[in-house]
């Protein structure tokens, strides 16, 4: 399966895809796309249907902004992108004439209604764009381009725009990188585009996040950019002025797709190495841990003794913290050991109640 799928437009590399959050007017439309067009961006996106969180705000201009895409794509030239939520969303852009669409991360959520616009799209040959769902869940993810791709759709992308957080942080979806990567593993021929807006959701933080995507290895972007930010209905914050598109395309530094050379192939062999040296040290502490569940068994000791676990943890940040690491991955590593060693250490612990 996805053997078959190929490239959104294959004239660009990266692909840029930008334009407003929301068509809000024709002429704010009109002027964002020739700014768009003038950036070298071949794509043009905004919003028609606006799923909001709360009743009352713009929800968008409805079918009628299909209209003036069809109007901006006349005037520029640019191929045009909407996002869909229902099979009604499908049929009007069709009709359009409306050139991609893209399924939201709400909307990737929930199975039925992603089955419902797959049902919608069965024997159209339009390109399609799959969002990650809110929640950092890359199986949901899956299945969501799964059920495109079964409805016949072959041109097919993925687009990270980050995940919900409760916690405070600088983003307001953080990235999660390790997400899209994994996609990328399980579905090698999917292109994947950065959504570093929503990611961001600070103007001033879009262009580093889309360098990392783009660094990385991402196919492309798909970017917000409004004629007047400061007056926008929806997500103002984190859309760029023309002016900030056409630098930050400028700015960003495509890696070269070359084949590896000597001195990186001896790099990977290292660290091939190394990943066999840690898998081999694993099992040992594993065995250990085993060792240890035996004693704790037969001198009717607990499992699991808190205050060495938390030592365990600050002393491992602290050297994290000296070795140039990040602490809270080093934490996050050694308490997935911990659980394991736990786990172990019960498993020997059932078998020597099982012999008694």
């Amino acid at each position: 399966m996805f053997d078959d799928i190929y490239p959104i437009d294959d004239r660009c590399k990266p692909l840029y895809i930008a334009g407003p959050c929301a068509a809000e007017s024709r002429e704010q439309l009109l002027t964002t796309a020739r700014a768009v067009a003038a950036a070298g961006v071949g794509w043009l996106r905004a919003g028609v249907w606006k799923p909001r969180t709360r009743p009352g705000s713009f929800e968008g201009a409805g079918d009628m902004a299909l209209q003036w895409l069809a109007d901006a794509k006349s005037e520029t030239g640019l191929r045009t992108m909407t996002e869909v939520a229902t099979p009604q969303h499908v049929e009007a852009a069709l009709a359009s004439g409306i050139d991609a669409v893209w399924i939201g991360a709400r909307t990737t959520t929930n199975p039925f209604a992603v089955q419902q616009i797959a049902d919608a799209l069965q024997g159209v040959d339009i390109p399609v764009l799959v969002k990650n769902p809110v929640n950092p869940d890359v199986e949901l993810w899956i299945g969501a381009v799964q059920r495109i791709y079964n409805a016949g759709i072959r041109r097919l992308a993925a687009i990270h725009r980050g995940f919900g957080s409760y916690e405070q942080t600088l983003y307001r979806n953080p990235p999660h990188w390790s997400i899209p990567i994994e996609l990328r593993r399980r579905i090698p021929s999917l292109p994947i585009v950065c959504d570093p807006s929503h990611m961001a959701g600070r103007a001033d933080l879009v262009e580093p996040l889309a360098q990392q995507a783009i660094s990385i290895g991402f196919d492309g972007l798909i970017v917000e950019c409004h004629c007047r930010p400061s007056e926008a209905l929806s997500d103002s914050a984190q859309q760029l002025t023309p002016v900030e598109l056409r630098r930050l395309i400028g700015h960003m530094r495509v890696p070269e797709r070359i084949a590896a050379h000597d001195a990186m192939r001896d790099y990977r062999s290292h660290i091939d190495t190394i990943d066999n040296r840690l898998m081999e040290l694993l099992a040992e502490r594993m065995e250990v841990a085993r060792q240890i569940g035996e004693y704790k068994a037969q001198h009717g000791m607990p499992i699991i003794h808190r205050d060495r676990f938390n030592e365990i943890l600050e002393a491992a940040a602290a050297n994290a913290r000296r070795m140039g690491m990040s602490s809270r991955f080093i934490c996050r590593i050694i308490t997935e050991i911990h659980e394991e060693s736990v786990r172990q250490q019960l498993t020997v612990a059932d078998k020597k109640h099982d012999i008694l």
